[in-house]
């Protein structure tokens, strides 16, 4: 079997580049003829696939964290929104988050995820498509495969990905550790939310996720009923609490128990669409998709069915 693989070495704080050749030995078991890219710099894996598969490549393996991953998913789509024909994606999870795996039960470690490749098969998953503003008011689009969110998590995505001190002890430290520091001086957004042209409603809101996995924020089981599979977002709406009581139950992030409080709602839909409300204009509701940032409201999520074929 062959394949691109598309290689973030700086991913894991450098420890991608460092342990290459024993993951490029293992990866050889499961793909014996394959070519690989490196990246340098953000934007450099979806470039690197899109040449790929136009050099007629089907297979492609991303290694990296879950912003390479989500790189990597964007250079398969096309503008249409649609992958080539037979395409498939796989990946192997070597950052300091690795979020998405979790949704599929996979242990950390590359040597972990090349050993789900070598028994895996294919299965078409959902993805979503964001359509929304850059920072400085440009129309942007995004694909994503796991979670984009928006509020206090944009905010706090943001600040990770310009962090230094504490993406060194790992993707859960730094967005634990910034989510903390966020809460106590975020204030909620106003916002315009309407799902699927049936439920129209404005919110205050600390962060929404619109999930098609389960997990973000560095193992933060956020939406822990949804599928990638079902056609649906999982629409977790959070919003309402003191600061005293949202710091104390930030743990319940981590089971997926957060949903059973009353500030906490779960929505279920294939397109929504949000917008900032005059309160909120001037203080830019920021997005994040797969950990990185996208832009800010207004904005419109769709899901795209079974768009994606995944080896996992």
């Amino acid at each position: 079997m062959s394949a691109f693989v598309v290689v973030n070495p700086k991913s894991g704080n450098g420890r991608t580049g460092r342990d290459w050749k024993a993951i490029e030995r293992r990866l050889g078991a499961v793909y014996p003829s394959m070519s690989v890219g490196f990246t340098r710099k953000q934007g450099d894996a979806a470039a690197l696939v899109r040449h790929a598969l136009r050099e007629g490549h089907l297979e492609i393996v991303a290694v990296g964290g879950d912003g390479t991953i989500n790189e990597a998913v964007n250079g398969m789509f096309d503008a249409s929104g649609t992958t080539p024909r037979d395409s498939v994606f796989a990946f192997v999870t070597s950052g300091t988050g690795g979020d998405f795996r979790k949704t599929f039960n996979i242990e950390a470690g590359t040597e972990a995820a090349i050993a789900r490749l070598k028994r895996a098969s294919v299965h078409p998953i959902d993805a979503g498509r964001v359509t929304c503003l850059t920072k400085t008011g440009e129309p942007a689009m995004r694909y994503f495969i796991n979670i984009a969110s928006f509020g206090l998590s944009g905010v706090i995505v943001d600040s990770v990905n310009r962090a230094r001190i504490a993406k060194l002890f790992g993707g859960s430290f730094a967005f634990a550790f910034h989510s903390a520091a966020g809460m106590l001086r975020y204030r909620n957004r106003t916002v315009r939310i309407m799902v699927d042209g049936a439920e129209d409603e404005i919110a205050a809101i600390s962060t929404v996720a619109i999930a098609n996995g389960q997990y973000f924020g560095g193992g933060m089981k956020v939406a822990p009923g949804a599928f990638v599979d079902d056609g649906l977002f999982d629409i977790v709406v959070m919003g309402g609490a003191p600061k005293g009581q949202s710091l104390a139950e930030m743990k319940l992030l981590y089971t997926g128990e957060h949903i059973t409080k009353p500030h906490v709602r779960v929505l279920r839909g294939k397109h929504v669409v949000v917008a900032p409300v005059a309160e909120t204009k001037g203080r830019p509701v920021l997005i994040e998709t797969d950990g990185e940032a996208a832009g800010r409201l207004p904005a419109t999520f769709e899901i795209l069915p079974r768009a994606l074929n995944l080896r996992c």
